[in-house]
């Protein structure tokens, strides 16, 4: 599976740096680094949900596209009727 990202540039050069010294290539070293953060236990609790309790409600992460459309959302409802 083929992926994009993009990379604030000093995070590419020491991506870059990294891989030299270590003579992988940078595929290798972000599947590493993927594989390290994805089998992490704590990495993985942070998104459980929480266990929901009387008059509270558990909520998962959100993406920021849905956080998105939803300002958007209430932006227009604000401002519909406004000239």
């Amino acid at each position: 599976m083929a992926l994009t990202v993009r990379l604030p540039l000093r995070v590419e050069q020491e991506l870059a740096e990294y891989c030299v010294k270590r003579r992988i290539t940078k595929s290798e070293a972000v599947k590493r680094a993927l594989q390290e953060l994805l089998h992490s236990p704590l990495e993985g609790a942070r998104y459980q949900r929480p266990p929901s309790s009387a008059g509270t409600r558990a909520m998962a992460p959100t993406c920021p596209e849905t956080s998105r459309r939803r300002s958007a959302r209430a932006f227009a409802a604000r401002t519909r009727g406004q000239p």
